[in-house]
């Protein structure tokens, strides 16, 4: 009978260890099995446009770390980034693994620098990523084991938990003790004890659940650091001597963090998702509040270690970005490294420049030293233009790529005044949101670094007699200051007016068998082409309204004066 019961034991422990040893090996099997899926899966997605997904509140929250360094008189400011469509390029180039990355490549977008040594880093890591691709998914690897947190910025709760007051946890050793002295007194006195028990499990969830509620999201915050902590430990690892400097920063700074990590897992479990370990540990928590304890603990070591913290944040953030910009430039049909000088007058030198959001675009080259006059009928390809020419100028001075055979220029500060609207909340006309938007460009105006700045339509919002005498002293006062101004115009007055100024350029189109003809090729000289009145017989409008409105125009060509309607 002994021997029988041993027998079964024996059994039932064989087949423990058997079905422990299975789980064992199908985690290891599943996680070598998800390596090789995310390995596939970054060689597929590089050089392709991200699939991400954004919502006015994701971007609102990327720009949370930028707005904490940026400096408003040199950097692109709010009205050029929506100008030229900054949130859609960024998007563009965000192949990011980790929330930390994006956040600092949004940074980086918005930061022009005007000098030429950081550029050149960047541009190093961008090339080492573009030419080892094995080192690189090891790193993407890493950076996407932190992951993203959607709605929510690292960099902005991160300074909330600094800003987060700290309490004692002297109330939750005594709810717990006060809980384990019930559930022993139990056993000398059951009524009472029961009693106690059962008053002291329900205060220890009320009083959990309400301190939780206070610093859930901040949960979140922890469970990413110590995601950032394993993965410093993975980046390390892989031991890569082109990124050494920023992996000895990262090592050294994550030994600051050894006691927030030790006993973490009691605040957030390893896996995302779940699991049994996960909800067993999830009734510990309520009754005993080891994570509220825990948690007391953590922002202790993370509030003496503030500072050590965004360098780690720099760091990771440097390396994923590039790693994304690397992908970029691999989308590109081609592109070119700037050349960039403070040592001369301001100037631009361009060669078969293109936008990259457009499909199948027609490029175009330009050299000038002084400012320029754009002009064309709508649609021929003026505004779309400028904003290649600004986008690139951003590109050249943030991540060292622009997207055409050649860029040679000065480094600028850079500013538009293009898409703007009326404010039906401040009450203000377009005319004045247009005005108060050029002022800024003038003010911005000084002699140690240049401004290159694009303007749509000067003062397209008032009356052509005051737009022309405005406008023409607004952009002759551009030209004298330290300034190259790209400006385009309908009003061919302004090209007579600033020819001794600004160098004169167009676009054109042709009326050929009713349809309008655009090649978007940017010439030389001011616009000859007078094809407004012949589109409205393109689109359907009575000979009578065109033959009339022919005559008018050449009336007033020859006399100075037009007709008066009878």
């Amino acid at each position: 009978m002994l021997r029988h019961t041993v027998r079964r034991n024996m059994e039932f422990i064989v087949i423990g260890f058997a079905i422990f040893a299975a789980f064992i090996a199908k985690g290891i099997y599943d996680k070598k099995n998800n390596r090789i899926k995310l390995i596939q899966k970054f060689k597929r997605e590089w050089g392709q446009i991200p699939d991400e997904e954004y919502t006015y509140e994701t971007l609102k929250s990327l720009a949370s770390y930028y707005r904490s360094i940026k400096e408003d008189n040199k950097d692109v400011d709010d009205i050029t980034w929506n100008d030229i469509d900054m949130d859609q390029i960024f998007m563009l180039i965000n192949n990011t693994g980790s929330a930390m990355g994006e956040e600092y490549l949004y940074s980086v977008l918005r930061k022009v620098k005007f000098k030429e040594a950081e550029l050149l880093e960047r541009n190093r890591l961008i090339e080492f990523f573009q030419k080892n691709e094995e080192k690189r998914i090891m790193l993407q690897i890493a950076f996407r084991g932190m992951g993203k947190l959607r709605h929510i910025s690292v960099y902005e709760y991160i300074n909330q938990l600094d800003s987060l007051k700290q309490k004692s946890s002297l109330p939750h050793y005594l709810m717990a003790g006060g809980l384990i002295a019930a559930i022993l007194l139990i056993f000398f006195n059951p009524p009472t004890g029961g009693f106690l028990t059962f008053v002291m499990v329900a205060n220890n969830i009320i009083q959990y659940y309400r301190r939780k509620a206070e610093i859930d999201t901040y949960f979140s915050v922890c469970s990413y650091i110590i995601r950032l902590l394993n993965s410093v430990k993975d980046i390390t690892k892989l031991d890569i001597p082109e990124i050494k400097s920023y992996t000895d920063q990262l090592e050294k700074a994550s030994t600051q963090f050894e006691k927030f990590k030790k006993g973490s897992r009691i605040v957030a479990g390893k896996n995302p998702n779940g699991d049994i370990l996960d909800l067993i540990l999830d009734y510990e928590r309520m009754l005993f509040h080891t994570d509220l304890i825990k948690f007391n603990s953590m922002l202790n070591t993370f509030k003496k270690n503030r500072a050590v913290l965004n360098e780690m944040y720099v760091n990771i953030g440097t390396l994923d970005s590039m790693i994304a910009v690397a992908s970029f430039r691999t989308m590109l049909d081609y592109y070119s490294l700037p050349e960039l000088t403070t040592n001369s007058a301001p100037f631009l030198d361009v060669t078969e420049l293109f936008h990259p959001m457009i499909e199948d675009p027609v490029t175009n080259s330009i050299g000038e030293n002084r400012c320029v006059l754009i002009t064309g009928s709508n649609a021929s390809g003026k505004s779309t233009f400028i904003k290649t020419l600004a986008i690139n100028a951003v590109l050249s001075q943030t991540i060292y790529t622009s997207m055409s055979k050649s860029y040679k220029a000065s480094f600028f500060q850079i500013a538009s005044s293009m898409a703007l609207q009326d404010s039906i909340f401040s009450k203000e006309s377009y005319y004045i949101v247009e005005i108060k938007s050029l002022k800024r460009i003038l003010d911005r105006l000084n002699e140690k670094i240049p401004t290159l700045c694009f303007v749509d339509e000067v003062l397209r919002g008032t009356n052509t007699l005051e737009r022309i005498a405005a406008s023409s002293q607004i952009l002759y006062s551009l030209s004298q200051g330290n300034a190259m101004c790209f400006a385009a115009t309908h009003d061919i007055e302004l090209t007579h007016i600033l020819e001794n100024y600004y160098s004169n350029y167009h676009f054109q189109e042709q009326v050929v068998d009713n349809n309008v003809l655009f090649d978007y090729k940017l010439l030389s000289g001011r616009a000859v082409s007078k094809n407004a009145i012949k589109l409205l017989g393109v689109m359907g409008y009575s000979q009578d309204i065109i033959d009339n409105a022919t005559n008018s125009a050449n009336h007033f060509l020859e006399e100075g004066i037009w007709d008066i309607l009878k």
